[in-house]
């Protein structure tokens, strides 16, 4: 068991009872995402239109949205669909011009997978205070399992121009349209039309992202408690000259002296070096 400074007497008192999160099942991905289209605003699709090559610059999560199911005849058992919802940036270039255009779009991602999440059929209430009511009691929720998405920041590989029917996922011809929640990050409006409307060229972009996916409940479960946890550090309100904290941070030798492989590899485990080599996956 990992030390608590703030817990120093670490006696079991009692046992107690806790209505906490548990995880019943979960899967790792890593997944890699080849020629997703990329969806611009007007303005940003015309400039793709006129463009001669494109490179991408980044990628971000902007939102995922998760619907989860029970499994027929699998006891226990709900699918997971997910939709990712990424925004890129590329940097287009076009005849006649020596900088790049940089401009930002959507793209999507779906995926399912299958968890054992068990069974629960009772509905929960709670009378916990509302700001807007009397004391109303909150929406009441069931026990179905709650799907729980970690992803990390998507790496951008490669991007390219193509053809509008050559793109993987591509959302043509279908009443999809985007929630409010991910036009929101953009300056520019777009389109109603924005996966029907004929364009000259397209923007597929390859993207690598690691992603967990939980199932869990609400569940009360019994553990030993050692006693409260109560604070023995002093709140720092320390306002004294600025200047005077910065003399106290050490000199960075390492950013201006960047340290050499041997010193990184005492430091860490490497990246994926093996007996015969690196070999960086």
């Amino acid at each position: 068991m990992s030390d608590n400074r703030s817990c120093p007497n670490r006696k079991i008192r009692e046992a107690v009872c806790i209505d906490t999160n548990r995880v019943y099942d979960s899967c790792a991905d890593k997944d890699c995402l080849a020629n997703l289209r990329v969806y611009f605003p007007s303005a940003a699709q015309a400039v793709v239109d006129e463009a001669i090559n494109v490179r991408v610059r980044d990628a971000d999560v902007l939102n995922c949205i998760i619907d989860v199911e029970r499994v027929p005849f699998n006891r226990g058992c709900y699918t997971c669909d997910i939709t990712f919802f990424f925004r890129v940036t590329v940097d287009a270039y076009t005849q006649g011009s020596m900088n790049p255009t940089a401009i930002s779009g959507i793209s999507t991602f779906s995926k399912k997978c299958v968890l054992y999440g068990s069974e629960g059929n009772v509905k929960v209430f709670s009378s916990e205070f509302t700001s807007d009511g009397s004391d109303d009691q909150f929406i009441p929720t069931n026990t179905n399992p709650r799907a729980r998405v970690q992803v990390a920041e998507p790496i951008a590989l490669d991007a390219k121009l193509c053809r509008p029917d050559e793109c993987c996922c591509n959302l043509s011809n279908t009443s999809f349209s985007l929630p409010r929640c991910i036009t929101r990050a953009f300056t520019d409006e777009f389109p109603e039309d924005l996966f029907i409307r004929q364009t000259e060229q397209a923007v597929a972009v390859t993207l690598g992202i690691f992603s967990i996916v939980q199932l869990e409940r609400d569940v009360q479960m019994l553990i030993p408690a050692y006693d409260f946890c109560i604070p023995s550090k002093e709140c720092n309100c320390n306002t004294d000259d600025p200047c005077d904290a910065f003399r106290k941070i050490n000199f960075p030798v390492d950013e201006f002296f960047p340290p050499n492989a041997e010193n990184i590899n005492n430091d860490s485990d490497g990246c994926g070096c093996s007996n015969d080599g690196c070999g960086c996956q």
